[in-house]
């Protein structure tokens, strides 16, 4: 009896994974560089516009973003790094970001792991203010 119902449960997400119906509509991205021979990696998921108005509506201004979608946007550094003015040592941190309509700042929070909409600001290592401009033409998938 219990073997019947693991081939019916199996059928069902083969079937559906067959049709598309689990079809990932942000897939996982990751950007890699090297620095000084050590690796810098961040893996995340890149959501698509869709038709949608992102930036001010999906995306709210003047509130915290998970820069991405589903799990929280990893960043992971071996060389200790220098943002801005800011010393980011070498590790494991997530990125967040806080867009607003005149400037953008970036957020890396010491908590890793999480879902992507569980911020907790007390774990920031450093904001940072970003250099903001605009593309020449719409940007369908969000890419790093």
């Amino acid at each position: 009896m219990r073997f019947s119902k693991v081939l019916i449960v199996a059928g069902f997400l083969v079937g559906h994974c067959l049709t598309g119906a689990f079809a990932q509509p942000s897939p996982p991205g990751t950007a890699e560089t090297v620095v000084n021979g050590k690796k810098v990696t961040i893996a995340y998921s890149r959501p698509s516009m869709r038709g949608r108005k992102i930036m001010g509506e999906l995306v709210p201004f003047d509130k915290v973003w998970r820069t991405g979608a589903n799990k929280s946007t990893e960043f992971k550094t071996e060389a200790t790094l220098t943002v801005g003015n800011t010393v980011i040592p070498a590790g494991t941190y997530t990125i967040y970001t806080l867009p607003s309509a005149t400037g953008w700042k970036l957020i890396i929070n010491k908590q890793t792991g999480q879902w992507g909409t569980e911020y907790d600001q007390s774990k920031d290592l450093a904001r940072i203010d970003m250099k903001v401009g605009k593309t020449a033409a719409p940007v369908e998938q969000f890419t790093i």
